[in-house]
């Protein structure tokens, strides 16, 4: 089925929900497990070190992968690959179930991370494809608030299953709405009406970016370990294996860029990041992820920690954020075209800065509501800038590039969740985050995230 201008309502909302279910999935399996960590680590005889490797296996394959499966959607198109990932991801999640060792657990998790690989390198592609032009404000919209939702919902998940099963109940529920998604998907979603011409897709340059990504995020997330690990800093005999990580990433990383300037229609879209409204809104996207996932991830122990309140109580206060979000999407989706992209980035970070600014200087017995308030208002701050900016990296974009510019709006949204998380650790290695002193620090460190994220954004508005 070929589509000229989006679909008409009906399939559109089916073909919709297709991508939905594949987004939530993938999104939430990154940070589902979590929670389950410590049983996994007892039921399968494992360190808690080794058990590491269940979520790094699937965070390295996925980022490792994105942009090479972004491109190969443009090629042959994006439904083939969304289907083929929704396939592999479904196959993965039983393996994942079915684990009776460490070993094929994080064997099975690298499979499922390529599968969640295909379905976040397309999603966004295809949803410019089933939306009309006029519409594709509201669709992004939609799909953005599905990600963010997603993104800070796993441990909730994660709890209500924990509560009534075991760990391996969290990779099998994905097995029945994958083959329902899987069935649904080769009805609804439609084929690219262009497709891109001379891209080629080189084993070389796919080895490449995944060595890349995979040994920078290493060697980063390595760092971040061995300093949360040693209090007043990791002894230099724990810090050689993420640095030699760190810097043959680098090399590699100059070596593949060096092969990509060469290319007319590269893998790593070097051409999308020459238009600066992309690459402006690339570090709008990055800033502002990194910004709440410091937040996001540090406001438990303030909460849990310094203002004593109970998991309950603050499990409660930190829904308001992702609330927020809710809320306000639906009015950014039509705002969205009126308004320039750099003006809304530009003002929701403002707001998301603020709100942050504002829980870092709460007094030492806050009022509940004190604290829901400013949580609502880096939950505005934030929806108000996701949607226009996505929407800009998306249509700055050829058509026939949707698929590597669908693959760096996911790459810049792991990029930054995991920087932040890295800052975290290292943060907590040097100021105690059980009595709010490391809270208050990462908070503000978050708020300057947030505030270069809207210089980035409102720099866009001198190249409308």
């Amino acid at each position: 089925m070929l589509v000229q201008d989006g679909l008409p309502a009906r399939e559109r909302l089916a073909a919709l929900l297709v991508i939905i279910l594949g987004i939530v999935m993938a999104v939430l399996d990154g940070t589902i497990v979590n929670l389950a960590l410590p049983d996994i680590t007892r039921e399968l005889n494992a360190t808690p070190a080794q058990s590491i490797w269940v979520i790094n296996a699937y965070q390295v394959a996925t980022l490792a992968l994105l942009l090479p499966l972004a491109t190969l959607g443009d090629i042959i198109g994006y439904r083939r690959v969304y289907l083929a990932g929704m396939a592999v991801f479904t196959l993965a999640s039983l393996l994942c179930a079915l684990a009776d060792s460490l070993t094929t657990l994080a064997l099975a998790r690298v499979l499922q991370g390529l599968g969640a690989a295909g379905l976040m390198s397309v999603n966004t592609a295809l949803v410019r494809l089933i939306y009309p032009k006029h519409l594709l404000g509201r669709g992004i919209a939609i799909n953005s608030l599905v990600v963010a939702v997603a993104s800070v919902a796993g441990p909730s998940i994660a709890a209500g299953i924990l509560s009534v099963g075991s760990w391996p109940w969290l990779f099998a529920l994905n097995v029945p709405f994958g083959l329902m998604s899987l069935w649904w998907g080769r009805k609804t979603l439609p084929e690219n009406t262009a497709k891109a011409e001379g891209l080629k897709l080189s084993p070389v340059d796919v080895v490449l970016n995944a060595l890349m990504f995979g040994l920078v995020f290493l060697g980063v997330d390595g760092l971040g370990v061995r300093v949360e690990a040693v209090p007043g800093g990791a002894a230099a005999s724990s810090l050689w294996l993420p640095l030699a990580e760190l810097a043959a990433g680098i090399v590699i990383g100059v070596v593949y860029v060096r092969r990509q300037l060469a290319m007319p229609v590269p893998l790593f879209p070097l051409d999308l990041l020459r238009i600066p409204v992309f690459a402006l809104s690339m570090g709008t996207s990055i800033g502002a992820f990194c910004a709440q996932t410091l937040a996001y991830i540090c406001l438990p122990f303030l909460l849990l920690g310094s203002y004593g309140f109970s998991h309950l109580e603050a499990g409660l206060l930190l829904t308001a954020w992702p609330l927020a979000i809710v809320v306000t999407s639906p009015l950014v989706g039509r705002l969205i075209g009126r308004y320039s992209g750099g003006l809304l980035g530009g003002v929701g970070m403002a707001m998301l800065c603020l709100g942050l600014i504002l829980l870092a200087v709460l007094p030492a017995h806050p009022a509940q509501l004190d604290i829901v308030w400013r949580m609502a208002l880096c939950g505005i701050g934030y929806g108000l800038f996701q949607s226009p900016n996505n929407h800009t990296i998306i249509t700055s974009a050829p058509a026939h590039r949707s698929g590597g510019a669908s693959g760096m709006l996911g790459t810049a949204r792991l990029t930054g969740q995991t920087l932040g998380a890295v800052l975290l650790a290292m943060i907590f290695a040097v100021a105690d985050p059980h009595h709010g002193q490391g809270s208050f620090v990462a908070l503000w460190i978050a708020a300057g995230f947030a505030a270069l994220a809207g210089i980035c954004s409102a720099l866009r508005l001198r190249q409308a």
